[in-house]
């Protein structure tokens, strides 16, 4: 006895099923999926499959919460207030560049200042960043000098 359908057919049947069992988890940020239709004749011999593909991008902001004035980190705060003068001593950013880093920094250290999960590590970041700035600057001077090791916060 013959079998009535083409092991392609079976396959593309198990493929549908796979398909529908995967369609009930939740969507990701990108994901693609992929349909497959088989069509058969009543005499097994001829088949037919549809094949379509679905990209699905989700993109969610979340609105900006209000940044405060200064960290409260006098190591911070010292920092961003030497920052736009090292930096340009130090010759690290071309001139026109320092001005878009340094309020990307300053809102970076405003957001992790609110953050209580990441405040009392801020201290220890900005003194690093500091040390970092004054390597950096190889003895040269800056109107403003970095963060001092008398500035951390003391708990």
């Amino acid at each position: 006895m013959k079998p009535r359908y083409s092991h392609l057919t079976l396959a593309s049947v198990c493929a549908v099923f796979l398909l529908a069992a995967c369609a009930e988890k939740p969507a990701r940020t990108t994901s693609s999926s992929t349909s497959t239709t088989v069509t058969s004749a009543p005499s097994g011999k001829t088949t037919s499959t549809t094949r379509s593909t679905t990209k699905t991008t989700k993109s969610t902001t979340a609105p900006a919460a209000k940044l405060p004035e200064n960290t409260g980190i006098p190591a911070c705060d010292d920092y961003l207030s030497s920052y736009i003068a090292c930096h340009q001593a130090a010759n690290i950013y071309a001139p026109d560049q320092i001005e878009g880093r340094y309020e990307m920094m300053r809102n970076s250290l405003l957001r992790d200042s609110i953050d209580p999960d990441i405040r009392p590590q801020l201290g220890a970041r900005c003194m690093s960043l500091s040390n970092q700035l004054k390597q950096a600057l190889h003895g040269k001077s800056c109107n403003a000098s970095p963060a001092t090791t008398s500035s951390v916060p003391v708990k």
